[in-house]
């Protein structure tokens, strides 16, 4: 799998190619700006983008221009964008038009190894990695009109998950149930949303990007 990495900080942008690398992942290109970046992914196309977001000149929203440039110009090429802070707005407008193949972790994240090629394995394979920071931050904001306030305790959690971009396996493994329990919770889910019959992964994205429209 072949990863460009994005991150000013020699330091931490070094450590991300180390860990990828003992990964068993193909670091095929490294730059410190949004230009370079795009540069850089153009060149190479890599299976992923692992992008700051917050990048030279400005250090505001580089990397986040340039993420979305990437799945505009190439949408082929999936996207981890890495950042300092919990910055839901950020998230949110990564993700409005497509959850799939996209990724938000916080920096504090990459020191979890697992954590971090998870979260690169799964954009690889067009699905989506929200931090669980991020969840916890928009689950805290629902407003009164919210559909979301339908589901249950459970489902609001369940739901939680998949927006972290968790399996049904692995929602299960987390909270201690089965996969029936699991399926049966999300199947509540996309009945109290009005999703109508689809494949379910696509009904798991419509889920996701209702969560965040609702906790914008």
């Amino acid at each position: 799998m072949r990863v460009v990495v994005a991150e000013d900080s020699t330091l931490l942008r070094e450590g991300l190619v180390r860990l990828l690398e003992e990964a068993g992942f193909e670091v095929v290109g490294q730059a410190a700006d949004g230009e370079d970046l795009l540069r850089k992914v153009r060149a190479h196309k890599p299976d992923v983008a692992l992008v700051d977001v917050r990048m030279p000149p400005t250090h505001t929203d580089e990397g986040l221009r340039a993420a979305r440039e990437i799945r505009a110009e190439l949408p082929g090429v999936s996207v981890l964008v890495l950042s300092q802070y919990v910055e839901v707005a950020y998230a949110r407008e990564l993700l409005a038009e497509s959850a799939e193949g996209l990724g938000y972790l916080l920096k504090d994240r990459v020191t979890d190894v697992e954590a971090l090629t998870s979260a690169v394995r799964r954009v690889a394979e067009g699905g989506s990695a929200l931090d669980p920071e991020v969840v916890t931050q928009m689950l805290g904001r629902r407003r009164g009109d919210d559909p979301l306030e339908r589901l249950t305790p459970r489902e609001r959690e369940v739901l939680g998950l998949m927006a972290e971009g968790r399996s049904n396996a692995s929602i299960a493994a987390a909270l201690v149930v089965s996969d029936r329990a699991v399926e049966k919770h999300v199947t509540g889910i996309f009945s109290k949303l009005e999703l109508s019959a689809s494949s379910d992964d696509h009904r798991r994205v419509l889920a996701v990007l209702r969560f965040l429209d609702q906790n914008a």
